[in-house]
C-alpha cells in the first residue's frame, strides 16, 4: 500500500475519531442539561426553533447564573420566612385574593434576599430555571392566577391553586443550599413543630360558601376522593 493511501486513512481514522468525540460530549452536555433543568429542557425547546438554540440559551442562563451572587438564608431569616408564610397562608380564610398577592410578594422577597434579581419576571424565570427548573412551573402557574386575582378573575380554587403552587417554589428557596435539601430543621416544614399542623393546612372552598381547611394528606390525596 502506497504513502498516500496510508496518509488517507489516518486522515479519515482521525476524523471519525474527532466526529466520535463530538458526538460523545454533545450527548453528555445534552443529559446533563436534561437532568439539571428538568421541564424547563423540553419548554425551551419548544420555545426555540432549533434543539442548538434552546441548548445555547440554557447554556447561557447557566453562565449568568454564576455571576449572580446566590446566597443562603441563615436559621434565623428562615425562620423569619417560615413564620410569615403561616401568617398568610392562615389570612386566606378570610381573604384569598389579598393572602394570594402577598404570597407572591413573599416569595419575591425571599428572591432578593437569595441574591436573585427581581426586576423583571421573564429573566427570574431564567435565573431560577438553573437551580430550580423543576418547580419553576409551579411560579408560572401561581403567577399567572396571582395576575387574575388583581383582576378579580380568579376563583377561590384557583387561588388556592396559587397558594400551593407558590409554596412549592417558597419552600425550595428556604433551603440551606440551590444543590441541596435543608436538612437542618430549619426547613419551612420544620420550623416551629408547634405550630406544624396549622402550616400543613391548606384551604378549600366549604360546601356553604365558606372556605375550610383541609389536611396536608387530605390535600395530597387525589381530587375525587376528598371529602369521601
Amino acid at each position: 500500500m502506497s504513502t498516500v493511501i496510508w496518509v488517507a486513512v489516518v486522515v479519515v481514522a482521525v476524523v471519525a475519531i474527532i466526529a466520535i468525540g463530538y458526538f460523545v460530549v454533545q450527548q453528555q452536555r445534552r443529559h446533563r442539561l436534561r437532568e439539571k433543568f428538568g421541564p424547563e429542557y423540553e419548554r425551551t425547546l419548544q420555545e426555540r426553533e432549533s434543539r442548538k438554540e434552546a441548548e445555547q440559551e440554557l447554556l447561557a442562563r447557566e453562565q449568568r447564573f454564576s455571576s449572580l451572587d446566590i446566597r443562603s438564608l441563615d436559621a434565623e431569616a428562615r425562620n423569619a420566612y417560615a413564620k410569615k408564610w403561616t401568617e398568610v397562608q392562615e389570612r386566606f380564610v378570610d381573604a384569598p385574593g389579598f393572602a394570594v398577592t402577598e404570597a407572591d410578594h413573599l416569595v419575591t422577597s425571599v428572591m432578593a434576599d437569595r441574591g436573585y434579581p427581581t426586576e423583571d419576571f421573564e429573566q427570574r424565570i431564567a435565573d431560577l430555571s438553573v437551580a430550580h427548573g423543576r418547580t419553576l412551573d409551579h411560579y408560572r402557574k401561581a403567577h399567572e392566577i396571582s395576575g387574575r386575582a388583581a383582576r378579580n378573575e380568579s376563583s377561590t380554587e384557583e387561588l388556592r391553586q396559587a397558594m400551593v403552587h407558590y409554596r412549592a417554589l417558597f419552600e425550595e428557596l428556604l433551603q440551606a443550599s440551590d444543590t441541596d435539601a435543608a436538612d437542618d430543621g430549619h426547613s419551612l416544614r420544620h420550623a416551629d413543630p408547634r405550630r406544624e399542623e396549622t402550616r400543613n393546612d391548606a384551604v378549600r372552598p366549604g360546601h356553604d360558601g365558606h372556605d375550610e381547611r383541609i389536611s396536608e394528606n387530605e390535600r395530597n390525596a387525589p381530587r375525587d376522593t376528598r371529602g369521601r
